[in-house]
């Protein structure tokens, strides 16, 4: 994949994309632009169960506060699911990483939907997806940023809005608890 590079945005988008590469090795970029830098094709180092991982985190990270029944919710989902059964669970921590990372930079958001589209097969999208309202949900509350990454995850992953609106009934339901007396 190249990310083309313009005008004005060269030098500081090209030193974006180039610092990401070299975190994810990912990045194959080749523009006159930037005096021929190019990053050879090597394997991915974003597996499509980092890209699962770093959608929950994304979630949960979205709103400044990472709750632990959110931290519970991702780890009880990597224990459990069978998706993640061959999983090194120490990646977590690198991935994690990243997405801060990526948080902090002007256009983080959308190079993390970028490395996720690049390395999540098309059939776990919506499985992405749910997951990442399983997260939110795990709180028992939903912060308006925590909706409004949700909506973005909806439109990046191309989550159908019936499927989108099944789902999030699913993780509602599934994260109901009962009245105080």
């Amino acid at each position: 994949m190249c990310f083309p590079i313009s005008g004005s945005e060269c030098p500081a988008k090209a030193r974006f994309l180039l610092k990401l590469a070299a975190r994810v090795n990912i990045l194959h970029c080749n523009t006159s632009l930037i005096q021929e830098a190019f990053v050879p094709d090597l394997p991915h180092a974003f597996s499509p169960e980092d890209s699962l991982v770093a959608v929950m985190v994304a979630v949960s990270a979205s709103d400044e506060q990472i709750q632990t029944s959110e931290l519970v919710r991702i780890e009880a989902t990597i224990n459990h699911l069978p998706v993640f059964a061959s999983y090194d669970m120490d990646r977590i921590r690198t991935v994690s990483q990243v997405v801060f990372d990526l948080f902090t930079e002007e256009d983080g958001l959308d190079a993390l939907f970028g490395l996720i589209r690049e390395n999540l097969p098309q059939m776990l999208w919506e499985t992405a997806y749910a997951l990442a309202c399983d997260v939110a949900a795990a709180d028992g509350l939903l912060t308006s940023t925590e909706m409004r990454i949700l909506e973005e995850i909806r439109h990046e992953l191309d989550v159908d809005r019936l499927h989108a609106a099944a789902i999030e009934w699913g993780a509602r339901a599934r994260h109901m608890t009962l009245p105080d007396k």
